[in-house]
């Protein structure tokens, strides 16, 4: 196989650059990006997203780590890691676009025996049938004689300083045996932890796709019992407790599931299972429930001002973050916009404020204006605050500060002191 690794790193977002830049420590390393804009902040030393620390990131740098937007820059590598985001469209189906693009872009780089391993999120067979076809017509090479493949999911979990690219156990897979043993080789060499060896790319696939699927499940779970509880005027958060002295229980809490894994990820099985005549229905049901907890939220909300006799429409509200988790700027597709649209119908006096949030960002992709300081200058102005993201921030603030006489404060996280809050999920 490969003696000395050469790697190109496509796609340096949440997943690629934190991989890059471990890679850097060991091998020669470049990270390619379409993107001219992230490009040029990475080399000057800034990460975005965060997910790597701006003195790493810059110690890489000095050590030859090179991340670029031009082709010919990766043309001599013999190694391709294709780290690109796998989304779905308007109708929640698998859009493999950027994946097929960073195919295309292997393709026109990619020389005799090198290999190209996948870590994007895919329903089993992606690699195989649609990725490696368009890199062998691209390439005019031959797959599994000429050039080879390995698959090796992607473990990131944005804002997660604990469990990072370094810490994780990987799972691995290749195209041949010998292929596996080298994709297997080439992570262990740089991991703490080690790797896990799927026997085929396939079960590789798979294996992380129930991963988000399980996560998505679960808390569909937790947020079915918080609807019942709620509506038996139960706590939700005191149930899970007494449950968790038990000690197989699985303590999970309910709340929104945004982000670009778990609420998207499962789409792709379920498209792929209903191709095998296979109805998903667990999983299919988990998709509609929590795909509908910002409206009900939103609707929790409006009760409680109902009670206390506040007037909904043209109410001024308060939302406390807008990320899809807390301590990160992730914005992709957080459900608090789906509070914000429900309550939207009512009122247009509604702020969203969040410390972590790129406010550009936001507005470019929702449409949405936030503001992301001066939090003490809203105080008294609100009829009610909804503490949507449980950064560190909100922890020790006193939320009842920003209300009007009389408002009420709803907590999706239940992370506040339950003295300060009229309600929570």
């Amino acid at each position: 196989m490969i003696a000395k690794p050469k790697i190109a790193v496509i796609g340096l977002g949440y997943v690629g650059l934190p991989l890059a830049r471990l890679f850097s420590t060991k091998y020669e390393t470049v990270g390619f990006d379409m993107n001219r804009q992230r490009v040029e902040a990475l080399m000057q030393g800034h990460d975005a997203t965060l997910e790597v620390d701006d003195a790493l990131l810059q110690q890489a740098i000095q050590n030859g780590f090179v991340c670029t937007a031009e082709l010919e820059r990766i043309a001599d590598c013999n190694v391709y890691i294709v780290a690109v985001p796998t989304p779905v469209d308007h109708h929640n189906r698998p859009d493999l676009a950027p994946l097929i693009g960073a195919s295309t872009t292997v393709g026109k780089v990619i020389s005799q025996g090198n290999v190209v391993i996948y870590e994007s999120t895919v329903y089993p067979g992606v690699t195989e049938e649609e990725c490696l076809p368009v890199v062998e017509k691209v390439s005019g090479l031959k797959f599994n004689r000429d050039f080879f493949a390995g698959y090796s999911p992607e473990r990131i979990n944005p804002g997660d300083k604990q469990h990072t690219v370094e810490t994780i156990r990987k799972v691995t897979s290749g195209s041949t045996p010998e292929v596996a043993d080298f994709v297997d080789g080439l992570y262990s060499s740089v991991l703490l932890n080690g790797t896990h060896k799927a026997p085929s790319i396939r079960v590789a696939e798979a294996s992380k796709i129930i991963e988000n699927a399980q996560r998505d499940v679960n808390i569909a779970y937790m947020n079915e019992l918080a609807k019942i509880f709620n509506a038996m005027g139960i706590d939700t958060h005191d149930v899970i407790e007494a449950a968790s002295s038990k000690w197989n229980f699985i303590k999970l809490s309910p709340g929104l599931v945004g982000g670009h894994c778990i609420s998207v990820d499962p789409y792709y099985l379920i498209q792929k299972a209903q191709v095998y005549g296979i109805l998903p229905r667990v999983m299919s049901a988990a998709r509609r429930l929590n795909d509908g907890m910002g409206d009900y939220v939103a609707q929790q909300v409006i009760k409680l001002m109902n009670k206390k006799g506040l007037l909904v429409k043209d109410a001024h509200i308060l939302i406390l973050g807008v990320t899809f988790k807390e301590n990160c700027p992730d914005i992709r597709n957080t459900k608090v916009v789906d509070i914000r649209s429900s309550l939207h119908e009512y009122t247009d006096n509604i702020t969203i404020y969040d410390p972590w949030a790129n406010a550009n960002a936001v507005k470019k992709e929702y449409g949405i204006d936030i503001i992301s300081s001066g939090l003490d200058t809203l105080k008294g102005r609100f009829d009610a605050v909804i503490l949507a993201v449980a950064h560190n921030e909100f922890a020790h603030y006193d939320v009842r500060s920003l209300l009007k006489e009389g408002g009420v404060v709803y907590d999706v996280k239940g992370s506040l002191d339950r003295h300060m809050v009229d309600g929570r999920l």
